[in-house]
């Protein structure tokens, strides 16, 4: 069986209520992430990847967040265990550029991003995420 490793970001905004970003993979919406680059660690290649998905380059890493998912899926026949590490961010921004990774892009409150988000473990985390917050800065949505 292979494995992979990948990074990526949850990017939260308040403007003036909290907000999440989603993207639209085509065939599922999920947070901005990619594969580790040689050279780089998780925290490096969760900015880029936002970066180079979003085109957002004012995102802060929000100190205290680091979660992990697992999953498992078939690439070119082969079992692949997959690993991805999210980081908590914010940014001031609502402005989206889209690589042609995506079809689209979507800020939403916390509820309305539970129930767009495809993948259990992805709501999973973004539910990690909100109760951080939280706990962190009280009450905005």
């Amino acid at each position: 069986m292979g494995r992979e490793i990948s990074a990526g970001v949850i990017l939260v905004r308040n403007n003036p209520r909290r907000e999440y970003l989603l993207l639209d993979y085509g065939s599922h919406w999920d947070f901005p992430k990619g594969h580790i680059e040689p050279g780089e660690d998780p925290q490096t290649t969760a900015a880029r990847e936002l970066q180079e998905e979003t085109g957002i380059r004012d995102a802060r890493i929000v100190p205290g967040f680091k979660e992990s998912m697992r999953y498992f899926y078939r690439k070119a026949g082969e079992g692949m265990l997959k690993v991805v590490i999210f980081f908590l961010a914010e940014t001031p921004t609502g402005d989206v550029t889209l690589s042609h990774e995506h079809s689209g892009y979507v800020w939403l409150p916390y509820q309305d991003a539970l129930k767009r988000l495809t993948f259990k473990n992805a709501r999973d985390l973004l539910a990690k995420a909100q109760a951080f917050l939280e706990v962190r800065t009280p009450a905005t949505g």
